[in-house]
């Protein structure tokens, strides 16, 4: 009890010392042109111009772009305690599970990137973003398929599988936008890694489920964001509006950056440590240990507001994030022309289990 009221004394002294900033402060700095900027954890946001905001990216600085979310009443710190809403038991459902990954199409998957890194970039401000929306919610074809509209041009997308209760959702997220910080809005920005091939992963994960009749307990839902690489815009959109509304989440996993092994390095599937649920992160390394060929390690922290996994983690939802490889053996060509399936180090072979996992996570947690 002492443990828990210490924590709690703790958020309560992160909600006092806020000082808020005025609707009307954010709404005459919006139309300025200015963007209300979190830049580290326990820190009050600040005000950058949108060349301000590309020179951050350009210097490896994250952070999250709150000008649409922020809330004087939300702690600026993030959550110390979550109280997740089961018990996240060992993977249990092999033979059914295995039986819809044998039906996961590699060719598909090759099919679905060739056609997102055809568009000169999905830059969230630009018409090709918009294209590329409108081309995913085609290719997932689904009744339940629906746009997230935002104040900006590019739609976030969610695609749900309906459980026969109304028990809380299972969430598997990618980004879909990508930049090339060196003209963002009309320079070349294929995204094959970053994150076409999350994207993917999720399209080919969801036609599976769905080709093998899957009908969850729970609700499992699919979701492609817009504007990750402007400081996890749609992420966060959406993660407070599921906040708001109430609604209970058992889990989300994001795949962000799929397919790339460093070549001389070994095979690996990282686990991010930070903006995580200990107990989900366990879960997710026994999924992988059920139906992937690859072993997982512990990664390197990828830091502040690293992707979309933080924003689910600010609003106290369990989170997790399966990386390519351990932190620092990235792809080193993303945000630039040159992420394309040709760099040395591109591998269909990797990007496949990811696959693999996102169709496990979703059967094991939905049933």
């Amino acid at each position: 009890m002492k443990i828990y009221s210490a924590i709690l004394g703790i958020a309560l002294v992160a909600v006092c010392v806020r000082s808020a900033i005025s609707e009307d402060e954010i709404r005459e700095n919006t139309a300025k042109g200015l963007r209300l900027l979190s830049l580290e954890e326990g820190v009050e946001p600040v005000w950058k111009t949108e060349d301000e905001k590309l020179d951050l990216l350009r210097a490896h600085i994250r952070f999250f772009d709150v000008t649409e979310v922020y809330d004087a009443s939300t702690p600026i710190a993030a959550p110390a305690l979550f109280a997740p809403l089961v018990a996240y038991s060992p993977p249990s459902h092999q033979t059914q599970v295995n039986g819809i990954i044998a039906n996961i199409s590699l060719t598909n998957m090759q099919s679905y990137l060739g056609s997102l890194t055809a568009f000169n970039n999905r830059y969230y401000r630009s018409q090709t973003g918009v294209d590329a929306t409108n081309w995913i919610v085609k290719t997932v074809g689904d009744a339940t398929v629906k746009a997230f509209a935002h104040s900006w041009v590019q739609s976030s997308i969610i695609a749900r599988i309906p459980g026969t209760t109304n028990g809380p959702v299972t969430i598997l997220g990618a980004h879909m936008d990508s930049i090339n910080l060196s003209n963002p809005t009309s320079g070349r920005a294929p995204g094959a890694d970053d994150d076409g091939s999350g994207s993917v992963n999720l399209i080919e994960a969801f036609r599976a489920l769905l080709a093998a009749g899957f009908r969850p307990t729970t609700p499992v839902e699919f979701h492609w964001y817009s504007a990750e690489e402007a400081g996890l815009l749609g992420s966060q959109a959406i993660a407070k509006s599921y906040k708001s509304a109430g609604t209970q989440v058992k889990a989300m996993m994001e795949l962000d950056m799929t397919a790339y092994v460093r070549p001389g390095t070994t095979e690996v599937i990282g686990l991010m440590p930070d903006y995580v649920d200990a107990g989900l992160n366990t879960f997710l390394g026994q999924i992988i240990t059920a139906y992937s060929r690859l072993p997982f390690v512990t990664s390197p922290k990828c830091g502040y507001a690293c992707s979309d996994h933080a924003s689910w983690y600010n609003q106290g939802y369990p989170t997790s994030l399966p990386f390519e490889a351990r932190y620092g053996d990235d792809n080193p060509t993303i945000h630039s022309s040159s992420d394309t399936t040709a760099v040395n180090g591109f591998s269909w072979s990797h990007t496949l289990e990811y696959t693999k996992i996102a169709v496990a996570f979703a059967y094991e947690l939905g049933i």
